[in-house]
């Protein structure tokens, strides 16, 4: 087990792996706003992570679903920008919180490798 193999890491990359995923099907949803008869698809968030951190090895991917109870437009297209506008920041936040913790995690290791003194950058 190395230094960079740790639970927290582990957990982290998943959360990433998630969240990056979430960011892209809400950007493909967005990019299909005027696509008729698209319909707009998504991942059940807690679900999916709970799923990837239950993973042994490579983290499985999401399942992606239609959302339900969206109301269609005439074309047949039922994307909704405002909520995937609200989704979007909502997953970018938790992508960035997931960033900083592992950047917190890299500086940890660093302090425990440096002896406890300042760490060379």
């Amino acid at each position: 087990m190395s230094l960079l193999d740790t639970l927290q890491i582990g957990e982290l990359e998943r959360l990433l792996d998630v969240a990056s995923f979430r960011q892209q099907l809400v950007v493909s949803n967005m990019a299909n706003v005027d696509t008729p008869h698209y319909r707009t698809k998504d991942i059940n968030f807690e679900q999916a992570l709970a799923q990837a951190e239950a993973a042994l090895s490579a983290p499985p991917t999401p399942a992606v679903e239609e959302v339900p109870g969206l109301i269609q437009r005439p074309d047949g297209n039922n994307v909704n920008m405002d909520r995937e506008s609200m989704i979007l920041a909502k997953t970018d936040l938790e992508f960035r919180v997931g960033a900083q913790l592992l950047r917190r995690e890299f500086q940890r290791i660093r302090y425990a490798i440096s002896e406890g003194g300042q760490p060379q950058l």
